[in-house]
Order: C-alpha cells, then sequence, then structure tokens
C-alpha cells in the first residue's frame, strides 16, 4: 500500500524538538505507507529554501504560488512565472481566496487569484485552490479566467456539495484533510461519502489540522494515512483501496510528478 500526501508544508515543521530534518520526517512517513508528498509554496520570498531543502528528495514535488493570505511581500507575475518554470514544480499555488479572516483585502486577493490561474495556463501546470468563506468568487473567477483548461484541485476541502460539484464541472479534484475527522464536520463527512473515487484525494496540510487521534499535536505526512483510514471508513471499503484511487488520481492530476 502507497499513500501520497498531496498537500504538506515540510518547510514549516519543527525542527527544533519534533523532527532532526526533512529526511527524518520522510522516514516516518515511510514507516506508514506515504510513498510521495507535494510540498506546497505560500509565499516566493521563501520558495528557493523550500526548494532547496526537498531538493536531494525525488519523492517530494513542489509548487510554487502565493497563499490568499501572504500578500503583504511585494511580488510580480514575472517572478512568479520565472519560479514556476522549475522543472521540481509541478502545480502552481496555493492561491485562491480567504475572505474569514481579512474580508477587506478582497480585490488584492481577487487580482492576485487571477494572475495565479494566467500563470498556471502559461505553463500548463495545475492549479492548488485555497477556498474559505468566498464560494461564489472562487467559482465565478475560476470559470471567467478559464481554469478548467489545466484543472486542480479544491485542498484541505470545508464546503458543501454544491461547491465539490461546481468545482468537479471545471475539471477540479476534491482533498480532503484531517479536518474530516473533527466532532463537528458532518458537512464534510457527507460530502467525502458522495465524492466520485476518481475526484478525491487526502492531504494532511501538515503541520496544522492534526487528524484524529493526533489532534492538537503538530501534523506530519506520516498522519495522512490516519485521514486513509478514516475516509475508507466512512465510504465503506479498504485503506488500501483509498491508498490506490488517491495515488492514481493524484498523478493523473499532476503529470509532472512522477511515481
Amino acid at each position: 500500500m502507497l499513500l501520497v500526501d498531496s498537500h504538506c508544508h515540510l518547510d514549516r515543521l519543527d525542527f527544533n524538538q519534533r523532527h532532526v530534518d526533512v529526511a527524518d520526517v520522510l522516514r516516518k512517513a515511510q514507516a506508514r505507507g506515504v510513498s510521495h508528498c507535494l510540498c506546497v509554496s505560500v509565499t516566493l520570498t521563501q520558495f528557493p529554501a523550500m526548494l532547496a531543502a526537498i531538493a536531494p528528495f525525488q519523492q517530494v514535488f513542489a509548487s510554487c504560488g502565493v497563499h490568499p493570505l501572504d500578500q503583504e511581500t511585494p511580488w510580480s507575475v514575472e517572478q512568479l512565472t520565472t519560479l514556476a518554470a522549475d522543472a521540481r514544480v509541478v502545480a502552481i499555488g496555493e492561491t485562491g481566496l480567504d475572505y474569514f479572516y481579512h474580508p477587506e483585502h478582497k480585490q488584492v486577493q481577487q487580482e492576485a487569484f487571477r494572475s495565479h490561474v494566467r500563470v498556471a495556463k502559461a505553463l500548463g501546470k495545475p492549479l492548488i485552490i485555497h477556498t474559505r468563506d468566498a464560494q461564489e468568487d472562487t467559482l465565478q473567477i475560476l470559470r471567467e479566467e478559464g481554469a478548467d483548461a489545466v484543472g486542480g484541485v479544491l485542498h484541505c476541502f470545508t464546503e458543501d456539495w454544491a461547491m465539490a460539484e461546481a468545482a468537479m464541472a471545471l475539471g477540479f479534484y476534491i482533498s480532503i484533510s484531517g479536518i474530516v475527522t473533527f466532532r463537528n464536520a458532518d458537512r464534510l463527512r457527507d460530502v467525502t461519502r458522495r465524492l466520485p473515487a476518481d475526484r478525491l484525494l487526502i492531504e494532511t496540510d501538515s503541520p496544522y489540522l492534526a487528524p484524529i487521534p493526533h489532534r492538537g499535536q503538530e501534523n506530519q505526512p506520516a498522519y495522512v494515512r490516519d485521514v486513509a483510514e478514516y475516509v475508507a471508513w466512512l465510504r465503506n471499503t479498504s485503506v488500501e483501496e483509498i491508498a490506490r484511487i488517491t495515488s492514481e488520481n493524484f498523478f493523473r492530476l499532476f503529470p509532472l510528478a512522477k511515481p
């Protein structure tokens, strides 16, 4: 059984107390059947260091982008395009909209989001989308910018079935994180049961959102096994089947990532 953590932030893990280095994190993941990871960028200033940290590990892929809540540091479309053209980069993002914390930044976020979609289309790389309290605008921008040309994933999904359906109609996948194990996640559990097998991904979003029974701890790629086991239980299937379909989906969505 081989699992893929389709979204993690390896450069943000605790290397002072919990892990020795990235190799240590990957050893722990491998011990639980996690064979590959996608390390996701949130700022362009940190991207070169992130890429250097994962460079020795062929089982780790990279994305390049600016998180919608990380807009304080100036960046340019030219800079994003240049960095994202690196051969190790298999996706653009994470990008998207988050009105929960800073609704006053809507315009800046929307302009950045549109730029990411255009870069993704120019480079032929799929998108990693973060969306919170911004369903209508997220879908509108994806449609207006022709994001269906490259597709992508709505990561760490917490929205409703209508949002999932609309995203899948644009060729997007839906990624389930440890949130699905939380006590108040009934709506997400319903979506997880209903998702077509060929659109399902799993992730940790580590170091954030550790699943039960690790809640309260720092998350890590090894814990995607716990997400897979819970999703298997929800969907009345085996963890081996969830591993198979989510790994196949990952490499189909991100063809530049080589298994």
